[in-house]
């Protein structure tokens, strides 16, 4: 991992938090929808901002 300043972890740090909330909150939306056509986009959108979070947090390591 190259050497990040404080700004730019601050940025990364601030995109973790907003893909780990999309995440939650599209899957609420999947355990409230009924919507047999939207509820696999609801999923959908919910595993791409865990794969979003994953891919920043290892992005870290």
């Amino acid at each position: 991992m190259a050497n990040l300043t404080s700004k730019e972890l601050a940025g990364i740090s601030d995109q973790l938090n907003f893909e780990k909330v999309l995440c939650c909150k599209y899957q609420a939306a999947v355990q409230e929808c009924t919507d047999a056509d939207l509820k696999p986009c609801f999923q959908q959108y919910a595993d791409q901002h865990k794969q979003n979070y994953d891919c920043l947090l290892n992005y870290l390591k």
